[in-house]
């Protein structure tokens, strides 16, 4: 009886009978979250922000999208964009970079891999020397959803076959590789359907293919390869490159493909663009 009496009394005085409150994630200081967050990739964090208003707080702190952008962010900003870097926030800059972004007149596009952060630039083959581009009797241009620049170039038939191109830009440290997207047939749509004519695809199977990539660091690659898939885009790998920690200034790249024996024709190939890309995203490309 006596017990039960203390017991009541503790109860109603607030004492040892009441719970104490548990912490919880709200409880953590927004200051550790984004130290944390440091150490996290772009979506597991843009995750977590969902969370609560602390952790969508240390999503927003610019110290922890400066480590996710590359190197040479204020390049891109600055040529890219056309604005200035200090005008936007760091998680601002890394959701616009993550965007295709056209530059040179629409020609040339660059992005950020959305994980990692790792710059990609595709080059039109508007932006590119191709003999006989503007001959209708070899090529056409020819509207196409396929590409990221909505038109490709067409060859229906040509003696000598030659594609080249520069590109002038400023890369972070790395290792890149550059390919050739080519389809062999022309595409188009059918009731909805996506068919490929390969009626005049012809001339690729006599003689391979030559792919040159050079810098303005000295470094030179080549391959040959002859053209086969049909019906299917595909990236023709040229050749890689290295960019030293060391190089802040802008690379050059001069890249070329050729099949100029003029014994037999070639055509019914399409040229859409160029790209290059960390190296270390090979595996994810259908390349030759």
């Amino acid at each position: 009886m006596g017990a039960g009496s203390s017991s009541l009394a503790l109860e109603s005085e607030g004492g040892s009978g009441s719970s104490p409150s548990r912490p919880s994630l709200d409880d953590v200081p927004e200051s550790c979250v984004s130290s944390i967050f440091m150490y996290m990739d772009p979506p597991e964090i843009c995750k977590l922000a969902r969370l609560n208003k602390t952790f969508h707080g240390a999503s927003l702190a610019d110290f922890v999208w400066e480590t996710k952008l590359p190197s040479n962010y204020k390049f891109l900003v600055e040529i890219v964009l056309g604005q200035s870097p200090e005008s936007l926030s760091k998680k601002e800059i890394y959701a616009r970079l993550c965007r295709p972004n056209c530059f040179d007149n629409g020609t040339k596009q660059v992005w950020l891999d959305k994980s990692s952060g790792k710059i990609c630039v595709a080059v039109s083959y508007k932006a590119l020397r191709i003999t006989g581009i503007d001959d209708r009797r070899y090529w056409n241009h020819v509207s196409s959803e396929e590409s990221r620049f909505n038109t490709i170039a067409y060859l229906q038939q040509i003696w000598w076959f030659e594609v080249g191109g520069e590109l002038e830009f400023e890369f972070p440290a790395g290792s890149y590789s550059l390919f050739f997207k080519l389809q062999l047939g022309k595409t188009s749509k059918k009731l909805g359907r996506r068919t490929c004519n390969v009626d005049r695809v012809h001339g690729w199977d006599i003689k391979p293919v030559r792919f040159q990539l050079s810098t303005s660091t000295g470094q030179q690659a080549s391959s040959e390869c002859y053209l086969h898939q049909q019906g299917n885009w595909g990236h023709y790998h040229a050749g890689d490159f290295v960019v030293d920690s060391t190089n802040t200034a802008p690379l050059k790249l001069r890249f070329s493909m050729m099949q100029i024996d003029c014994t037999h024709t070639k055509g019914g190939v399409c040229l859409d663009s160029v790209l290059i890309c960390p190296s270390e995203f090979r595996e994810k490309l259908k390349q030759f």
